[in-house]
């Protein structure tokens, strides 16, 4: 029986009896039955906005080296997978070359070179397979001395965006953060940190966008020093940070900011 029909009852039994005081009672009661009613809201319908995960970006990371070999590889390979974990990047990380097929990258979402050095045998193969993984919509991601890594290699020139010519300044400094509504970039804020900072063979800047750059007079010089760079290439995207010379380096939370926010974008995810 609903609130109205309850109170229309009471009030029409106590109107019934010839006493002052029932009628007194009977007003009482309908008061105290309205604001019972008055409280007690409809049950309303439950609506749950249910919580989409990110996608999860997968990204074989290459740490092969035929050349210089980082220490900071080792960090690279427990730091990456552990962060990815809480970031929706799954890594397979590897130094066995044959990893670099056209039939093993379909498996994955971005190539990483993460520290690589020198000039990898890559068949011609493996290098148009490379080629062709990101021209049709993957990413590319390289990290420190990818810019150090297959010299003889035109086009991976335009793909890794420079080459590294010279690491004159090995010490702490001031990094500048060039393009801070990028979303590869992953931070807002300038840093210091102790680093190797690199120059590249040709300034990168007129081909990609600059995320990241050296403030020059924090190691007593002039010009223009790009760090870190996003670009184009075809389909997919090219991201690349130079940082990343020292194990402290690739445990620092603002480093891991980088490349999460690099990786993420380079997927197109």
């Amino acid at each position: 029986m609903s609130c109205t029909s309850i109170i229309a009852t009471r009030s029409r039994t106590r109107c019934c009896k010839n006493s002052s005081v029932s009628s007194v009672s009977s007003v009482v009661t309908v008061l105290l039955l309205t604001a019972a009613c008055a409280r007690t809201p409809a049950s309303p319908t439950s609506i749950t906005t249910p919580t989409v995960p990110a996608p999860t970006v997968r990204v074989l990371m290459l740490s092969a080296t035929y050349g210089f070999r980082h220490d900071s590889i080792a960090t690279a390979a427990e730091v990456m997978p552990a962060i990815g974990r809480l970031s929706g990047l799954a890594f397979t990380a590897t130094e066995d070359l044959s990893a670099i097929s056209g039939s093993n990258l379909s498996n994955y979402d971005v190539l990483m070179f993460a520290n690589t050095s020198g000039e990898l045998p890559l068949t011609n193969d493996q290098k148009e397979a490379v080629l062709s993984f990101v021209n049709n919509g993957h990413g590319f991601v390289g990290t420190h001395s990818a810019t150090d890594t297959l010299r003889e290699w035109s086009d991976y020139e335009r793909l890794v965006g420079a080459y590294v010519v010279d690491h004159p300044w090995t010490q702490q400094a001031h990094v500048l953060v060039d393009n801070a509504t990028h979303p590869a970039t992953g931070i807002r804020d300038p840093f210091t940190l102790e680093e190797e900072f690199y120059v590249f063979g040709s300034n990168p800047r007129p081909r990609v966008q600059v995320l990241l750059r050296l403030d020059a007079t924090s190691v007593g010089a002039a010009g223009d020093y790009p760090l870190a760079w996003a670009q184009s290439f075809g389909n997919g995207r090219s991201y690349y940070n130079a940082l990343g010379h020292f194990p402290a380096t690739w445990r620092d939370a603002r480093y891991q900011q980088q490349l999460i926010a690099g990786l993420r974008w380079a997927s197109n995810k």
